[in-house]
């Protein structure tokens, strides 16, 4: 079973689970489905609005996809997630990749 097949299986049996879930965004990401990748970030997100990998690794797929305007807003949005939550390398790496995109 491919790792995508897999992942499905894992989230028809629970649905917010974030590894899962975050695991599946990531291999859309590296199969070049942007806009498959985004929609499973967006369900990572709206599940578990302070998982900050889930901000910095959606806005790295949206900057390689040259969609740098959706990848700044979501840097914005990890960046405060991040705060929120104390993650102070989270937040920096964060900072660092927005400054990039200017």
């Amino acid at each position: 079973m491919d790792r995508i097949a897999m992942l499905n299986e894992i989230l028809t049996q629970n649905p917010t689970d974030a590894f899962a879930r975050y695991g599946l965004a990531m291999e859309y990401s590296k199969s070049g489905d942007v806009d498959r990748s985004m929609e499973e970030f967006g369900k990572l997100l709206s599940a578990h609005p302070d998982y900050s990998a889930g901000y910095f690794m959606g806005a790295q797929t949206l900057s390689r996809a040259g969609r740098d305007e959706e990848a700044k807003k979501m840097l914005v949005d990890g960046i405060a997630s991040a705060r929120r939550t104390g993650n102070g390398h989270a937040a920096a790496e964060m900072e660092g990749m927005l400054a990039e995109l200017g």
